[in-house]
């Protein structure tokens, strides 16, 4: 790959559904040398959509992997002794992965160098080094030529009519896809990242309007992930499984022994002792009801809820990290609801005051906005002349112009506002979005968070609803929609001090 010329990379850029790309790395002629010296700011920089952004970089991640295991596999081939022509020749991967028995417990004839008769344990080790290069290897071939599944007659229909499919469609769809991929996992439990991308890819190249918000791509792979987490081919009889559970028992706490330890012979048969609870497991169950049961009551202890959302964050950022519902989590933590501890929850991840931040930014930048030549025909700002020719006291003419500076941010980045907040009206998105009404009356004016479509928290100003918007992508983990992006980096760029805005 070196030494491929620009027409080459475009070709492999093809031959891996990433045709979409090629106009930009023609311009930027991006031969193979430059291909493998990319770093992740380069394809950022080249590369628009974030599946595609993933896909290239495991790609290119990859071969290089690949090229190291065969260096390495040359070096054993060069270094190994002539008496061992299964390492010579390098035996083909099949050859290796049917080898029975385990490796250590095979003998060969004697060398100059051993003579009790016994291979080298350096040769056993390269060899056992050579084996599970090839068995990564194979099990990666199958997504160089994926093809996606024959779908059955209504789902077809649906996809030809160009129509994002409902709830139930897309668990069809997820459905015959999960069943498609476990073809291909020879005894794995689950695909890797890789299989995930190529899988997911394929379907948004060959219907993209399943593209939606420019967020399809994660939230595919997401279902998918799910589907296999939650409903996996049975392993109860997988010998690993058994071997495992013999050694470390079943569940923590419990002595269940497995078939595989019973019909052991009883001289060589493990013991499985009890083992109490952990304390930690217990000790995090009381943090998580008492928490569950303060939120019930009107008059909370805020110095105890920190103190056990401090000492709770760990499991919270695993279940965020593992791509948990997240009404599991808010059932578990129903804290986050309250802007409070939502932006408590943010500096213990960043160091910084959200919210401190959001008020300086709209005291700075809400004259300049308003001020903009691309928001002066804008309804909100329409909105808000009509209603500043009714007040004369200062403090509500600066509520007024702050809230109509938050409103019309993605207006001023060419960015989509539904995606931002929804003013008067439903919200359709699943991403966090605000939730605006009678945004000038000072007696009537709501604002709300919502994150699926279903109401997160009450705010009481813009300010605060502003703030718990940008710490809920950060909090939960949410990747920013591409039609609001422009929008929320200026803001974070801010918040972070990153860089001059």
């Amino acid at each position: 790959m070196e030494n491929w010329s620009v027409d080459q990379v475009c070709n492999w850029l093809r031959q891996r559904n990433l045709g979409e790309l090629v106009p930009k790395f023609r311009e930027e002629e991006v031969s193979g040398a430059a291909l493998l010296a990319l770093n992740d700011r380069m394809v950022q920089q080249l590369v628009k959509k974030i599946g595609h952004q993933a896909v290239l970089m495991d790609l290119i991640n990859k071969y290089q992997q690949q090229k190291s295991g065969l260096e390495s596999l040359t070096y054993c081939c060069k270094t190994a002794s002539p008496e061992f022509p299964e390492v010579i020749s390098g035996a083909t991967d099949r050859q290796m992965l049917n080898a029975s028995g385990p490796v250590e417990q095979k003998k060969y004839p004697c060398s100059t160098e051993n003579e009790e008769g016994l291979i080298d344990h350096r040769v056993l080790k390269q060899k056992k080094n050579l084996k599970s290069f090839f068995a990564r290897y194979k099990t990666l071939q199958w997504t160089s030529s994926y093809a996606l599944p024959d779908f059955p007659y209504d789902v077809k229909c649906i996809l030809a009519e160009k129509k994002c499919p409902d709830h139930s469609m897309r668990i069809r769809i997820i459905e015959f896809l999960q069943a498609d991929m476990t073809k291909y996992l020879e005894g794995s439990l689950y695909p890797n990242s890789q299989q995930y991308n190529i899988v997911v890819n394929a379907l948004l190249q060959a219907y993209p309007f399943l593209d939606e918000d420019g967020n399809g791509f994660l939230l595919w792979k997401r279902a998918l992930k799910d589907r296999f987490k939650y409903v996996r081919r049975p392993i109860e009889d997988d010998e690993q499984v058994l071997r495992n559970k013999c050694k470390f028992g079943h569940r923590r706490g419990q002595t269940r022994k497995s078939s595989f330890a019973e019909n052991k012979p009883d001289d060589v048969q493990v013991q499985v002792e009890e083992k109490p609870v952990h304390l930690e497991g217990s000790a995090m169950d009381v943090h998580i009801k008492w928490l569950k049961e303060e939120y019930m009551k009107t008059q909370r202890n805020w110095k105890e809820v920190d103190n056990r959302m401090n000492v709770t964050i760990e499991i919270r950022r695993k279940m965020i990290s593992n791509k948990a519902p997240l009404k599991d989590i808010l059932r578990l933590f129903p804290f986050l609801r309250c802007p409070y501890q939502l932006f408590r929850e943010f500096q213990l991840l960043t160091h910084m005051d959200i919210y401190k931040k959001t008020v300086e930014i709209l005291e700075i930048y809400s004259e300049n906005i308003l001020s903009l030549y691309v928001v002066r025909n804008n309804p909100i700002n329409i909105m808000l002349q009509e209603n500043l020719k009714r007040h004369t006291e200062e403090d509500i003419l600066k509520y007024m112009k702050m809230t109509a500076a938050c409103l019309l941010l993605p207006e001023v980045f060419g960015d989509d506002s539904s995606l931002f907040a929804a003013v008067n009206e439903e919200v359709k998105v699943v991403t966090p979005v605000l939730e605006v009404k009678n945004p000038f009356n000072v007696n009537s004016c709501e604002f709300a968070l919502y994150v699926g479509r279903e109401e997160l928290a009450q705010l009481d100003d813009c300010t605060m609803a502003l703030a718990a918007l940008v710490a809920a992508f950060h909090v939960f983990d949410i990747p920013c929609p591409k039609r609001i992006h422009r929008t929320l980096n200026f803001l974070e760029s801010l918040v972070f001090e990153v860089r001059s805005p």
